[in-house]
């Protein structure tokens, strides 16, 4: 049995915010109460209220304001000695580097907080520490590393009824076996998720699990229909939640959607708007992927095969640099799919 689900970085004052508040709602709560914890002098409960205005920025794709929340309760938590408070800074701040494209930077962020969680005795902020390291590998597209983490872990959540980490730890092992074509195995994962995800209440991972099995249902099944249906589904509750990263992806995968179907055109205006979403987060990932499925889309409606290739190059340049494998090897297969040549320097 799973138990309703939690926000554990919602904290102090804060603790009663639910998983499914909406960011802008979150935002205002936490900006008050942050207001209010520096007037009384409480360093504690000023870093709490950090975290949630980090975390409400970082998730509206405020991303400057995220840094600097972040990194201001990390400095009050440390001047008051609470470990705890300075692990879930250090979350914080690790998941905003890995969302702005700078892995390694997210990979050294998350250490200290698994470690300070740790020693402070915080078993949630090191789990969702080691869960950050997780999913960062992941991205990366580095799963022998961290296939076994993501096992650990879903048998840790299930094990406690945390049905917000079983269902993240569910997506992210779903998403590794989509990505390494075991498309039947990836959709049973997505659907458990999503049916723990409503049970629980969950819209975030409900919205995130109903976008996987829309991609498996266009790649695997070429049922257009249904996955454009999935999709009108997960992003009414992005909406809902002001959940712009969620969102933009998710304009991304319709994008993904058409152009499987042929529906080029259509294709490309989703991408382009996924892309400009990107853009405004400074989230370089997505930013990246949107790109690559527009420069597709653009080749298939006749764009000059020379500026196509040059795109293409360019694009594996970036996610060469950034450290996204998976992509990247998404830009020599379409090279293949388009007919050109893949420049060796970037391979």
């Amino acid at each position: 049995m799973f138990s309703k689900a939690l926000a554990p970085e919602y904290q102090g004052a804060l603790s009663a915010l639910s998983v499914n508040s909406s960011l802008t709602d979150v935002l205002a709560a936490a900006t008050e109460q942050m207001a209010a914890a520096r007037r009384a002098g409480d360093a504690p409960e000023t870093a709490r209220a950090a975290l949630a205005l980090a975390e409400a920025h970082r998730r509206l794709g405020h991303v400057e304001a995220a840094d600097r929340a972040w990194k201001e309760g990390y400095r009050t938590a440390r001047s008051a000695g609470d470990l705890s408070a300075m692990a879930w800074a250090l979350w914080s701040g690790g998941t905003l580097a890995r969302q702005r494209g700078a892995l390694a930077l997210a990979f050294r962020l998350l250490r200290y907080a698994a470690d300070m969680g740790k020693r402070g005795g915080d078993i949630v902020a090191h789990g969702y520490s080691l869960a950050g390291l997780a999913e960062t590998g992941r991205i990366q597209g580095d799963y022998e590393a961290v296939g076994a983490l993501h096992d650990e872990l879903l048998a840790e959540a299930r094990k406690r009824g945390e049905a917000r980490h079983t269902v993240w730890a569910l997506e992210g092992i779903a998403q590794m076996h989509r990505n390494s074509g075991r498309y039947d195995t990836a959709y049973e994962l997505f659907e458990e998720a999503a049916g723990i995800a409503a049970g629980a209440d969950d819209r975030r991972g409900h919205a995130w699990a109903l976008r996987g099995l829309a991609d498996i249902v266009s790649v695997r099944d070429g049922d257009t229909g249904r996955a454009l249906e999935l999709l009108s589904r997960a992003e009414a509750g992005c909406r809902e939640m002001d959940l712009s990263s969620a969102l933009a992806y998710n304009h991304k995968m319709r994008g993904n959607v058409l152009y499987r179907a042929g529906r080029y055109a259509e294709a490309l205006e989703m991408y382009e708007q996924a892309l400009a979403e990107f853009r405004a987060m400074d989230e370089p990932r997505g930013e990246a992927l949107s790109r690559l499925g527009a420069v597709k889309a653009r080749a298939r409606l006749g764009a000059d095969p020379a500026r196509t290739a040059a795109e293409l190059d360019e694009l594996g340049g970036i996610l060469d640099r950034i450290g996204l494998r998976h992509a990247r090897a998404m830009v020599d297969k379409a090279h293949a799919e388009l007919g050109l040549p893949v420049e060796e320097s970037h391979r």
